[in-house]
């Protein structure tokens, strides 16, 4: 890329060098009067382009560029058209692409390591308060966790 910039830089460099060396001879030629047909033999005029535009002069006719007619999109609009009436397989299809995400995903997941530490500390709780029952009333286990299992039925 950096040799294909450095052309271009040379190609404009040589351009604005000839124009400045036609703008130096046009000048000197001012001066001199005398070499004025020569001069404009070899100043060339930049040579116009008619796309939109008529030239009321007849002599300018044969710069006038040909009328370009738009491309035919009729058979792009068929071969769209035609894609369109094909039928989709619904079995294809897969659904959980389809169907959105329901909107509080995003607090789930980010909530989701947040409970799992809270779930351990309510375990370690729940541990805790089984062993003070069980040095307050130096019952059996047994019958405490019998007793417990009984509350937590229906």
């Amino acid at each position: 890329m950096a040799t294909d910039s450095v052309g271009k830089l040379e190609e404009q460099a040589l351009k604005r060098k000839e124009k400045l060396m036609l703008l130096k001879r046009k000048r000197e030629c001012k001066e001199d009067t005398t070499d004025k047909k020569t001069t404009e033999e070899k100043l060339e005029l930049p040579k116009p382009k008619f796309r939109s535009y008529k030239p009321v002069d007849e002599a300018l006719n044969e710069h006038l560029l040909p009328n370009i007619m738009p491309g035919d999109v009729g058979l792009q609009v068929k071969d769209q058209l035609e894609s369109a009436k094909s039928e989709i397989v619904i079995d294809q299809l897969d659904v959980t692409t389809l169907a959105p995400r329901k909107p509080d995903w995003d607090l789930k997941r980010d909530l989701a390591k947040k409970m799992a530490k809270l779930e351990r500390q309510t375990q370690k709780a729940i541990a805790e308060l089984i062993r003070d029952r069980l040095k307050q009333g130096h019952e059996d286990l047994a019958a405490i966790v019998n007793a417990g299992s009984q509350v937590n039925e229906p």
